[in-house]
């Protein structure tokens, strides 16, 4: 049996970047595990504009597997959409009953083989760092963020200078006025500036993209996607996954401990800002459902010790707004955590395994055995969905 895998990033992701692979860690990982078993795997990452509406953003996915199912003839293996942050908004989206998509028809004759939605870390019911991203502060704050991401996951540790200049106009953006923006634009020139030009071009042109169309920022606020969840169905016979992480709450105690590391600290600091920010919960539109399921809070309290409540989040989305489906996995983690995007061995075990970088210092302590776990749910939780289709082997 053969699993096609696609891979959807979010808000802050790309698929492949300047020959930067955002989901690397992820996609072997789940890879090894299903071919372990015997079947084989074709995986694909779809490229999205970052921050695009997530109906163009599921039109893409959707002609992206499409296209490339096409010439499949009697293959009928099951299907699977793992979406990450906004991704997983727009699997939900691609694979509803209800949905009307930019797509040729012919290029969705694919659905009926859909074995499985997984969604890691996805704003179901919206996250307050939506609202804050729509206003003219926080366009420029998510400009500078998504730069940073890439730089800190592609170099290691940005440069001090310019990091920290960042970092230092992001935390004013709050009574941001001209020259705080003036500054965090500066400063963002700066980090670019440590990229060779091929690269440097492809980056600019992966921002400019996120200037150009910001609809999904609009769409995850909590109010939209209060809409959303009443409109958007769940496909019959599709299994729906969700994995779900939660930071400790930044303290100073925790950013002591970063005070022998610059660049840490520095870090460290940016986090404690997204935190605070996506912690703003609002009791009209508190990002949570108003019925979780009696396993799920069992397994959340397992995890975390008790039930978290509405302000907790991993730096970019509520904890509870992360609930959709069948809950595989929760644990401590932060929203880059959990693609292998966390502090981990220096070396590469093996020539496949990509250097796991972490430049998003949150304090959650995720390592090597919780990213094992992690993955192992995940890869259990597609075979389950592919229980199906062995018929058709």
């Amino acid at each position: 049996m053969r699993h096609r895998l696609y891979f959807d990033p979010g808000m802050f992701g790309f698929g492949r970047l300047a020959s930067y692979d955002y989901f690397s860690h992820l996609e072997s990982a789940l890879v090894k595990r299903l071919r372990a078993t015997g079947d084989d795997v074709e995986s694909h990452v779809v490229d999205v504009a970052p921050t695009a509406s997530v109906r163009k953003r599921a039109g893409k996915l959707g002609e992206l597997v499409g296209r490339s199912t096409a010439d499949d003839g009697d293959d009928q293996g099951p299907i699977h959409l793992i979406g990450h942050s906004t991704g997983g908004l727009d699997a939900r989206l691609l694979a509803s009953p209800s949905s009307r998509l930019p797509v040729d028809p012919e290029l969705l004759a694919w659905m009926p083989r859909l074995a499985s939605v997984t969604t890691l870390n996805t704003p179901h019911r919206g996250t307050p760092l939506a609202a804050f991203f729509a206003t003219v502060s926080g366009q420029r704050m998510l400009y500078a963020v998504s730069a940073l991401t890439f730089v800190g996951l592609s170099v290691g540790s940005p440069p001090l200078a310019a990091a920290s200049g960042l970092v230092m106009a992001i935390s004013r953006l709050d009574r941001a006025v001209g020259l705080e923006l003036k500054v965090l634009d500066r400063a963002t020139e700066g980090l670019l500036r440590v990229l060779d030009d091929a690269r440097s071009a492809q980056v600019r042109e992966y921002l400019d993209a996120i200037m150009q169309d910001q609809g999904a920022v609009l769409q995850l606020s909590p109010e939209a996607m209060d809409l959303f969840e009443a409109s958007v169905l769940d496909r019959p016979g599709v299994r729906y996954h969700s994995t779900v992480s939660m930071a400790p709450p930044p303290s100073p105690i925790r950013w002591a401990k970063n005070l022998l590391h610059p660049w840490g600290a520095i870090s460290a600091s940016l986090f404690a800002t997204l935190f605070g920010l996506t912690a703003r919960s609002d009791d009209r539109y508190p990002c949570a459902s108003s019925h979780t399921d009696a396993e799920t809070e069992v397994l959340l309290e397992r995890a975390f010790g008790r039930a978290p409540g509405v302000r907790l989040n991993d730096g970019v989305v509520p904890v509870r707004s992360q609930l959709w489906g069948e809950l595989l996995w929760a644990g401590y983690a932060d929203h880059l955590d959990v693609l292998g995007h966390f502090g981990g061995p220096k070396t590469r075990r093996d020539a496949d395994e990509p250097e796991h970088v972490d430049w998003l210092r949150s304090g959650s302590d995720f390592d090597e055995a919780r990213w094992e776990s992690l993955v192992d749910a995940i890869a259990a939780g597609l075979l389950r969905a592919s229980e199906r289709f062995k018929d058709h082997a």
